[in-house]
């Protein structure tokens, strides 16, 4: 197969980042825009439909096309900027990823356009006029599909060899009516010479005998051959200073928009007439005949695979490197179907099979290259007028070392076009079924030195990384360890694992130390990723010097302390022919156990006094905290106090007999401090030869689910809500320094403007939280086994395991994306294409979360990142 050098790596949208903000207030949105997309060149990366470029991203390669009826070729995605949407950013097109392999070797992708004038000005007023407690308004609620007047675009790649890239497009007009439609495969080069760090000669793309030629320093000599006749169209990828700026200072005669100024206005002045440049497109013009179809077909070729094969460029007009062009194409997609076929082997399931290879065709699409140097981004560059003085204290500006040139797993290359520390964890779990190598390699960059701060945070995403994430990663790392260990058929990958416990350790200890306020094993950290679930934003520093004492950053802690003995117990196993490593990490692991269990001594109690856990709630809650030592719970039922279940492990005889340090020393440590083994760890109460660390003994355990499965709270048809149902018609209001604030529970769209509004745990069904708790409730089954049983749903007088739970709450979050009995997936609820429309049904879209009640999507609508973990759900 294939190497990893090009792929789909180019972002959906490069636009509206902070990585090409450069204003003095660090305005991202405003300034860089759509608008403003077509005619500025991008600094630190690349943006277009379905497009392919190599790893460094110098050659960057998309489809255009043009309907005719639009102001502008439709070049990239359109969607509303944070402050336009009525519930924050959001991309209003219609695509979707239906297939990809790890290596790239075959990808395929579709694009639904309109054939009338697309409803720009539309989508921006009407959602401007509704407010947060209005859904929002999408491209299907208004009428340019009406009577299928579209276009599927089903853009292709496969690889004939590592540097030999075939590329289909195929137009259907899905309408009763012939319809125009001008198809642009557009090539382009990275602008790297307007900051002028281009290394060697400017690159250059040229004509010879309807051959592109394009020469590039680094990347090396490739050729670009079009089936058919397409009219040849050249300008720069420069920006347009005078539309922009109002400024005549174009480095060149024709700017990045040439090309779509021409296809609009027919006006030739725009192009370059020397047929070269550094952005070239091939032009085809069609009128596509009712229910018909048009197919375009290039190939991409380095030139030592041009000269291996005997090819001159007149033989390359004659229409060579396409007289294998079919059999390649039918060759790599059935190796994509083996390939998934071994992958699928034990699910027998049709609708299960296609949910999940789309699951994973969106999270190997959505792999982009993330170029950010914030150094230069901070200073400018050189050559180049000086940032505004207040950037030096842009955001970021304690993050100077972190640089970054890699190909890295993004939520949603539209919405979220860069990486989330605790979203990429997710990732991870999921790429590691498919590709295990780039899985590691995923986590071990954000413990990389150019990434993880030298004070051991970890970076939380683009938008500032100092923000404070879940510490999820080690969990994330035994989760791949554990995959690619069954994977490879041995004992696993001992170097990977070893090398990020170390780095991992770094981390740990910044937690302990920034994040432990009080210095009693009660954790803060603010937002954790849950956005606006509490009553206020918990990021903010509180008026009169309290601390916030929150039950999910020390359920966090108490599940990295648990995660990292694991770890450090499994690499004690490993080093067992060094007798003094294996001593080393089975004194590492006595460190977690310890710390695990002050941890949760405080949690459960501390002098006796129950601060995180309410026993008359049968709840944990996060507590405010003052200056004198008074607490004050925030008694509001939410995702919060459901996570310390997360904190769950069990080892067996097996695994501490092959540890006897260890063993040894905890025995003695529990022996010395028995109100601890009482408290939390249930040391001495095994079940056959298990043992169970935990924050909860069995009766609270039964209580707290008591709660989680209770349809009117937080048990939904479709998984557990992230907060109580019962604040629906009466929200949950308190007094907090004299001020009254209060929390509400909404199913879907967020009600709150906290975080630009675009984010919503109030409510809705979140992938990453649900995968967890079936987790949780498997490591709890390991030790309780079938007797210990819960009812489920509470009322139904049903009794269940708690791996029969984990099961139906598996189930239950399938149902998100599998069609019902009347054919409606509930995903996508609103709108009936999806039901009735042959051209929908099979269509699948991972969105960031579900509505609580009816669980259509909701949030950015490719978020296949922690969403894809369906995809680790459907193997249960």
């Amino acid at each position: 197969m294939a190497n990893n050098k090009w792929g789909s790596y180019l972002s959906d949208r490069q636009w509206g980042t902070v990585r090409e903000d450069y204003s003095k207030g660090g305005d991202a949105w405003q300034f860089t825009t759509h608008d403003m997309a077509r005619s500025k060149a991008w600094r630190w990366g690349e943006e277009g439909i379905g497009g392919l470029s190599d790893d460094k991203q110098y050659l960057c390669l998309a489809p255009a096309f043009w309907n005719g009826c639009d102001p502008i070729i439709k070049e990239r995605y359109f969607g509303l900027t944070n402050e336009e949407g009525n519930h924050g950013e959001d991309v209003k097109e219609l695509y979707y990823f239906l297939d990809n392999t790890p290596d790239h070797s075959y990808m395929k992708m579709l694009y639904k356009y309109p054939q009338a004038a697309f409803p720009y000005q539309q989508l921006v007023e009407e959602n401007k006029n509704r407010g947060r407690l209005e859904r929002e308004f999408e491209l299907l609620d208004t009428d340019i599909f009406k009577d299928n007047q579209y276009f599927d675009i089903f853009i292709e790649y496969a690889k004939a060899a590592d540097e030999d890239i075939l590329i289909k497009i195929t137009v259907h007009n899905r309408a009763n009516k012939t319809a125009y439609l001008a198809t642009m495969p557009t090539i382009w080069f990275r602008n790297l010479w307007t900051p002028k760090i281009l290394r060697g000669s400017r690159p250059t793309l040229f004509l010879e005998n309807n051959c592109l030629n394009i020469h590039h320093e680094d990347l090396g000599k490739y050729f670009l051959f079009a089936n058919g006749t397409p009219e040849w169209l050249f300008c720069e990828n420069e920006t347009n200073n005078k539309r922009l700026y109002g400024s005549d200072a174009n480095d060149s005669a024709s700017s990045k928009d040439g090309i779509n100024d021409f296809i609009i206005s027919k006006n030739r002045s725009f192009l370059n007439p020397n047929n070269n440049g550094t952005k070239a497109a091939a032009y085809f013009t069609d009128n596509i005949p009712a229910n018909g179809s048009a197919t375009y077909r290039l190939r991409l070729m380095h030139q030592d695979i041009f000269s291996s094969k005997k090819m001159t460029t007149q033989k390359a007009n004659l229409g060579e490197p396409f007289a294998d062009f079919d059999a390649v194409f039918k060759q790599k997609k059935r190796e994509a179907d083996d390939f998934y076929n071994k992958i699928q082997k034990d699910i027998a399931d049709k609708e299960a099979q296609n949910i999940q290879r789309q699951a994973f065709a969106g999270m190997l699409w959505s792999k982009q290259l993330y170029f950010y140097d914030v150094n230069e981004w901070l200073d400018g560059d050189v050559g180049q007028p000086a940032p505004p003085n207040q950037r030096k204290d842009a955001r970021n500006s304690d993050w100077r070392h972190f640089s970054s040139s890699a190909i890295i797993s993004m939520p949603d290359a539209w919405e979220y076009p860069w990486f989330a520390a605790w979203d990429l964890a997710f990732h991870t779990i999921v790429l590691a079924r498919i590709d295990a190598a780039f899985a590691k390699q995923q986590l071990l960059l954000l413990v990389g030195d150019n990434f993880q701060h030298p004070n051991g945070q970890l970076p939380a995403y683009e938008w500032n990384f100092g923000d404070v994430n879940p510490p999820v990663h080690a969990f994330a790392a035994w989760k791949v360890f554990e995959t690619d260990k069954i994977l490879r058929g041995d004992t696993g990958d001992s170097v990977f694992l070893e090398t990020i416990f170390q780095r991992l350790l770094i981390n740990f200890q910044w937690w302990v130390n920034q994040k432990d306020a009080d210095g009693n094993d009660i954790f803060g950290g603010g937002f954790l990723g849950l956005d606006n679930i509490g009553v206020f934003n918990r990021s903010d520093v509180l008026p009169n010097g309290e601390t916030l004492e929150q039950a999910d950053a020390t359920a966090w802690m108490a599940m990295f302390a648990l995660n990292m003995m694991k770890i450090a117990l499994e690499l004690a196993k490993e080093n067992v022919v060094t007798e003094s490593k294996s001593k080393n990490y089975q004194d590492l692991a006595v460190r977690f156990f310890e710390q695990f269990l002050y941890i949760a001594h405080a949690a459960t109690g501390i002098g006796g006094e129950k601060d995180l856990w309410d026993e008359n709630d049968a709840f944990f809650y996060d507590v405010i905290r003052t200056k004198d030592g008074k607490t004050m719970p925030l008694r509001v039922r939410t995702m919060v106090g459901l996570i310390p279940l997360f904190a769950v492990e069990t080892l067996n005889d097996n695994d501490l007999d092959a540890v006897p340090n260890f063993k040894s020393r905890i025995e003695a440590f529990l022996t010395d401090n028995p109100h601890l083994a009482n408290l939390t760890s249930r040391w001495h109460d095994q079940h056959g030869s298990t043992r169970l660390l935990s924050l909860l003994r069995g009766h609270r355990t039964k209580c707290l689910l008591q709660r989680m499965l209770d349809e009117g709270e937080f048990l939904s048809d479709f998984g557990v809500r992230s907060v109580s149902k019962v604040y629906q018609n009466e929200p949950f209001s308190m007094d907090i320094n004299g001020q009254a604030v209060q929390l509400q529970y909404t199913p879907a769209e967020s009600d709150s403007g906290m975080f630009g509004g675009n984010s919503n745990w109030r409510g809705p069904i979140w992938m990453p939280v649900n995968y967890l708790l079936i987790e949780s409730l498997l490591k709890f089954h390991v030790y309780y086994g079938d007797d210990f049983r819960v009812e489920c749903p509470v009322g139904s007088g049903k009794f269940l395991s708690l791996r029969e739970v984990a099961s139906l709450l598996a189930s239950r979050l399938s149902r998100l994306f599998t069609p019902n009995t009347e054919g409606v997936r509930a995903v996508h609820l609103l709108h009936s294409e999806y039901k009735t429309d042959e051209y929908f049904k099979d269509l699948v879209l991972f969105y960031e979360y579900f509505d609580g009640d009816t669980g259509r999507g909701v949030g950015a609508s490719h978020q296949t990142g922690w969403t894809g973990l369906i995809a680790e759900l459907l193997f249960s």
